[in-house]
């Protein structure tokens, strides 16, 4: 069992992190301006998904592969940064068109992957989880296998409640300004248009900032 000061501290510090803007809630709140709330909580669960792997990853010891390796973790970053790249080159040459019920439902899965690879194939998100977890582990707790287990899931699950309100936030916003807009024809192609880019700068944006480590 964690002691319970050592518990305040690792949720305090969690608090902290997923308050702070990175990469992941950028995504997120753009998602959501742009596709809706549905496409910004797939995105979450991608984000959390890969979550989940980097705090098996930094339990195998792949952070200490990254740590001992740096031209493996110069690599990841490249592949991430040009999937990156990828989503945003492919979202500027689609014509822009109104989301409807089918898209919305087609773009699933995508929206999943792009939420899970944009996270994943960052490598400090691993290096993150693997210096943070030992931090909060105490040889009085216990087995450290079952408190590595409970802080990888603690983790886990507040970034996903963070990203969670982070989506429904933008996804809120947004509606209200679409409601006023409704009968401007104008204005709400060039909202369409304004979350269109919102989208691509985002992507290019957390590509450079891989790219530039």
């Amino acid at each position: 069992m964690i002691e319970p000061t050592l518990l305040y501290l690792y949720l305090t510090t969690l608090i902290a992190v997923y308050l702070s803007p990175g990469p992941d809630m950028a995504l997120v709140l753009a998602v959501s301006a742009s596709q809706g709330r549905r496409a910004g909580v797939n995105t979450v669960i991608g984000i959390a998904a890969a979550r989940t792997v980097h705090v098996m990853g930094s339990g195998l010891g792949l952070a200490v592969l990254f740590a001992t390796h740096p031209g493996f973790q110069d690599i990841v970053r490249i592949v991430g940064a040009g999937y990156l790249f990828f989503w945003a080159w492919k979202m500027l040459r689609s014509p822009l068109a109104e989301a409807d019920v089918s898209t919305t439902t087609a773009s699933v899965g995508s929206n999943i992957l792009r939420g899970f690879f944009t996270n994943l194939l960052n490598p400090k998100a691993l290096l993150f989880c693997s210096l943070l977890l030992p931090q909060f582990t105490s040889s009085d707790g216990g087995s450290l296998f079952s408190q590595f287990i409970l802080l990888g899931g603690v983790l886990v699950t507040i970034g996903l409640l963070f990203d969670l309100i982070y989506a429904f936030l933008a996804d809120g916003l947004v509606q209200r300004l679409g409601n006023k807009m409704i009968k401007n024809t104008r204005l709400r192609s060039r909202l369409e248009k304004t979350r269109n880019w919102l989208m691509i700068v985002v992507l290019g944006g957390i590509a450079i900032r891989l790219l530039i480590g």
